[in-house]
């Protein structure tokens, strides 16, 4: 325990002059104090009890322990510029609202909530594509690859399917494994579907990931190769070398008489 009584500007028998910190802590109970008294929590909508009895902020996305704590965190500057955001971006979406912006909500516009709001389309899946996978070989590098075919007879007029590999990590339809990864192709009105392959650096060069898309057939080509693993690699390097045999092999030494080849009498 530090001497209080004898700071600096202390009187003798006092407490002594409180720091920044005892400041701030005695700032937020009083804070705390007066939010319990006045904001009726059954009302804010920002407020939620997980599961685990603790608390949460759904727009801030923080985790709090007990009601004093959320409350704190509403009085605080990062809950005040959400709700100032989140107000500007209502008002944003409401052509037929005629009410001005406040100062707080010019002011959440300005420090990078005036995007334009993304609106959600509703569409209409009509099910899958039918698909067709093939295990493809490169006879000169012996690089291994998929080659996907996928038809979509009645996709939207002028889109075009798009592609993109996900980490295991990403998805939330199975449990994550770091030993696969995610294929996903989408086109609408059909569903998004996923291909689950090996965990594997894909081999980007244009020559071996490359897509098509036929507009007269309405089908869509993919295809792509794994990198090759460097142990294959200098394998198959050294089986094509000159002068290699296989292990537990002999070779014929010329310069041996006993391992020269034996002739046979004409």
């Amino acid at each position: 325990m530090g001497d209080r009584q004898n700071r600096v500007g202390s009187k003798i028998g006092s407490a002594g002059v409180a720091g920044a910190s005892e400041s701030n802590v005695d700032r937020r109970e009083r804070l705390r104090r007066l939010a319990l008294e006045t904001i009726d929590l059954a009302k804010d909508p920002y407020f939620m009890r997980n599961h685990l009895g603790s608390y949460e902020c759904k727009l801030c996305l923080t985790l709090h322990t007990n009601e004093g704590s959320y409350l704190s965190h509403t009085q605080g500057k990062k809950h005040q510029t959400n709700l100032g955001r989140r107000a500007a971006k209502d008002a944003m979406e409401k052509p037929d609202s005629m009410a001005p912006l406040t100062a707080q909500q010019q002011q959440a516009l300005k420090s990078g909530a005036n995007a334009a709001p993304a609106f959600k389309r509703n569409i209409i899946k009509i099910g899958r594509p039918g698909y067709k996978v093939t295990k493809v070989r490169d006879p000169a590098s012996r690089q291994v690859g998929m080659l996907f075919e996928i038809a979509y007879p009645e996709i939207a007029q002028g889109v075009e399917p798009r592609y993109r590999f996900m980490s295991a990590y990403e998805q939330q339809v199975q449990a994550p494994n770091k030993a696969y990864q995610y294929l996903v192709i989408a086109a609408e009105p059909y569903e998004t579907i996923a291909f689950k392959i090996q965990s594997k650096d894909i081999d980007r060069a244009e020559e071996k990931l490359w897509s098509h898309w036929d507009v007269d057939q309405k089908m869509y080509t993919l295809q792509f190769f794994f990198k090759n693993d460097q142990r294959l690699l200098s394998s198959s390097r050294m089986e094509n070398a000159p002068g290699y045999s296989a292990p537990g092999t002999q070779m014929a030494n010329p310069l041996n008489p006993f391992h020269a080849p034996m002739r046979t009498a004409a």
